[in-house]
This record gives C-alpha cells, sequence and structure tokens, in this order.
C-alpha cells in the first residue's frame, strides 16, 4: 500500500486492486460468495465487543464535533444493532444470486437463438456519512452481485467502519475470494473522496449515502456514473377517506420511530374536512410525543403548534419535527407533492381505492405507499437482505438499490454457422 500522505497515489492503487478483484468475482460461483457473507457474519458477531468498543470511540469524535441528537442515534452501534447487522449479512447471503439469471430468451427467424442475463457493474464506489451498518450492507450487497467495492466511510464512523470492514475481509478470506473484492478508505482525509469521484478507469458508479451535502457534492463532481438521492422529502397525505386509527398508527411511526433516516415523514398533507377531527388528533399525538409541527394557518389554532414559514416546504428535518398544511382534495396533494418532494417515498392514508389509484398513477415518487409507515422505505423491509441506497432517478436503478439493482445485462447470442443475408 502507497504512503497514506500520498493520497492520489493510495487511491490509484485502491482502484487497480479492485479492477484486478472485479475480474474474478464475476465469475465466483455462488456457494463462495454465500461462504464468504456467513463467514463476515460470523465474524461480526463474534468480534462484537471490538466493535462496540470502536463505537465508542466514534460517539467520543461525534460529540466533540457537536453532531445532533438524530446524528448520534445513526451512529451509534450497542449489541441489538450488531445483531441486527450480523442478520443483514445472513440475509444477502440466502437471497439468490442474480449474476447470470436470464433475464430474457427468444428465437429469431434468421436461427439465432438470444439470451439477456444479469452481469456484474465491476467496480462500485460508496460513500457514506455516520451509518457504520451501511459498511457491512455495502460490502454484503456489492459482493453478492459480483461487483468489487470501495468503501468510503464517515469521518464520525471511522473506527467502527474499520472494525466491521475488518470482519467482511475474513469472510473473504475463508472462502478463498480476493481479499481487495472489499476495501475501505484507510483516511479521513477528504482529498480521497475528492479523487474516488474522477476515477474513470476503474469505478464505474458511484453510491453516496447521506445528507444533502454530500450528495450535492457527489451529483456535481463526480465523472463516474452515479445512483444516488439528494433527499428524503416524505409526505403523508390524510385523505377524506382515512380511517382514523390508521392514520394515527401510521403517521406516528412513520414521524418518531427513528427521526434521521431518509423514510422518515417530514410533511403531513390533512383534507380540509379532517382538520377538527383526525387532523387534530394526529398533531396533538406528535406535539405530545415531543414533535415540533410547523403548520399552516389553517392547523394554527391546535394547540402547541408553530408556524410554517416557507423554508418549511420541501424540508428534510432529519429530527423531531413535521410540516403541517391543509389541502382540499388529493389533486391539491399531489401538486404539493411534485413542487416540494424529492421523488423519494410518498403516502396516502385512504380506504378509498379510486383515490388511491389516483395518488400512485399522478405521482411518480420511487416509492408510494397506501395505509403503511413510509419507514419502510427500506431494501430489507422490501425482501431485498439489505440496501446500498435509495436511488430517487430513472436511469438504471430506482427506489431501495439491492444485489439484483448492481447489475447490468449481457445478450449472449448463439448460432449454428448462421450468417446474415
Amino acid at each position: 500500500m502507497k504512503d497514506i500522505a500520498d493520497i492520489p497515489a493510495l487511491m490509484a492503487e485502491i482502484g487497480a486492486n479492485a479492477k484486478a478483484a472485479s475480474a474474478e468475482l464475476a465469475f465466483a460461483p455462488a456457494e463462495r460468495k454465500h461462504a464468504a457473507l456467513i463467514g463476515a457474519a460470523d465474524a461480526v458477531w463474534k468480534n462484537r465487543a471490538t466493535i462496540i468498543e470502536a463505537n465508542q470511540k466514534d460517539l467520543e469524535y461525534g460529540r466533540n464535533k457537536g453532531l445532533s441528537a438524530a446524528m448520534m442515534d445513526r451512529l451509534m452501534l450497542d449489541e441489538t444493532r450488531v445483531r441486527g447487522i450480523v442478520d443483514g449479512l445472513r440475509a444477502v447471503a440466502e437471497q439468490p444470486d442474480p449474476v447470470g439469471e436470464v433475464l430474457s430468451e427468444w428465437d429469431m427467424a434468421s436461427g439465432l437463438h438470444i439470451k439477456r442475463v444479469r452481469t456484474p457493474l465491476g467496480v462500485i464506489g460508496v460513500i457514506y456519512e455516520s451509518r457504520p451498518n451501511v459498511t457491512a450492507d455495502a460490502g454484503a450487497l456489492c459482493l453478492k452481485s459480483g461487483n468489487a467495492v470501495i468503501l468510503r466511510g464517515g469521518s464520525e464512523s471511522f473506527h467502527s467502519s474499520s472494525a466491521i470492514h475488518a470482519c467482511l475481509v475474513e469472510g473473504l478470506k475463508c472462502a478463498n475470494l480476493p481479499e481487495n473484492a472489499i476495501q475501505l478508505v484507510p483516511t479521513r482525509d477528504r482529498v480521497a473522496v475528492q479523487e474516488l469521484l474522477t476515477m474513470v478507469d476503474t469505478v464505474d458508479v458511484i453510491v453516496p449515502r447521506g445528507g444533502k451535502g454530500l450528495v450535492g457534492l457527489v451529483q456535481r463532481e463526480a465523472r463516474v456514473p452515479v445512483f444516488a438521492h439528494l433527499e428524503g422529502i416524505v409526505h403523508v397525505y390524510l385523505d377524506v377517506a382515512a380511517d382514523p386509527q390508521k392514520a394515527l398508527n401510521v403517521v406516528m411511526n412513520a414521524k418518531t420511530r427513528r427521526t434521521g433516516i431518509c423514510g422518515a415523514a417530514e410533511c403531513l398533507l390533512i383534507h380540509e374536512s379532517l382538520i377538527d377531527t383526525i387532523g387534530q388528533d394526529v398533531l396533538r399525538a406528535l406535539i405530545d410525543a415531543g414533535v415540533t409541527v410547523h403548520a399552516d394557518e389553517s392547523l394554527q389554532k391546535i394547540d402547541g403548534t408553530t408556524t410554517a414559514t416557507a423554508k418549511d416546504w420541501g424540508k428534510e428535518y432529519l429530527d423531531m419535527d413535521i410540516a403541517a398544511r391543509v389541502v382540499s382534495n388529493v389533486d391539491e396533494a399531489i401538486a404539493h407533492i411534485r413542487q416540494y418532494g424529492s421523488n423519494h417515498t410518498d403516502c396516502i392514508i385512504t380506504e378509498d381505492d379510486a383515490t388511491a389509484a389516483r395518488f400512485f398513477e399522478r405521482l411518480d415518487s420511487a416509492i408510494l405507499m397506501r395505509n403503511a409507515s413510509t419507514q419502510f422505505a427500506d431494501g430489507g423491509e422490501f425482501g431485498m437482505g439489505a440496501e446500498i441506497g435509495i436511488a430517487t432517478g430513472k436511469m438504471h436503478a430506482r427506489g431501495p438499490v439491492g444485489a439484483a439493482q448492481l447489475t447490468s445485462f449481457k445478450y449472449i447470442v448463439e448460432g449454428d454457422g448462421t450468417v446474415r443475408a
């Protein structure tokens, strides 16, 4: 490894090593990838005390840096969360191997037989902030899909990510797969990020996972293609036909379960007929739970609300705050979401099938939900084992990006001495 002071040379070597590893992974047997992931899961659990001890150093660093309570929650690991990492690794291991899957096949009158089959992307760079579990999720999904990965964790999670990465490498060794299949950039220096974004000869795609500042930087400066979402401006619309209990349960969970994740609700839209009934009950429950409700004029008669400003519409709080406004119908709700949303996740609470169908048809968010908490916007909850992120663009991958979404395809064309007329 090059001197860490020479970061361009360090990153060039990491890139070259990843590209070499990706060539081997592209045809690695499914059984060996499975073995590597199970081995990594065992190593994480065996070394849980070491991982939690490393995490304590990161928590101290985060406190000294003045991270918010939500960011500190994202950063924290305890035995329960380490168990979640282990479960995630095992879940990805048990997923079907996507590489080589035949997506479609057909015969042509010319005599050709054509197949379209899944193939790895190659080398994936993942840049993330304070959630150390992303180290395991991203490493596992890239390995499962036959891709080498370069992980660049946030400065806040440096020690935790390093400890988890060591377990992933242990799994690779056990399965006799190249150790360079999963590499972690061994420096907090931001120059490493700048280098990674321009490594067009060795990196095939960049996945940023973090806040608006990080994702915006990557989208502006990357020369490598990017899968990303800029923000999770998540809306919940309470329709005139909403069930009161479902509305209360879904909104409370969508906002308060974990406020610092991208699937947390950030704006509540309430049908005008519900102001004095369901709407008021839900807002009071939020306020009683400690949520600051930034309300429009129609809702300010409810005790405990605060006045919303123009800045509250389209804001990602990632904290115990929510914007709330009244709309006259589903079309006004749709118009608001189109104007202020981020195409991440949006939800309608209604018992009316036609209204739900209109909501689904006329919005183009990556994830649309009905009568379900937006906190289900997660690859694990979608049956993908884990996710590398939520993609809100329209090219290649959308929504939770699991192993299958980290593949492209190639055409296999067979003939029998077939020539073109």
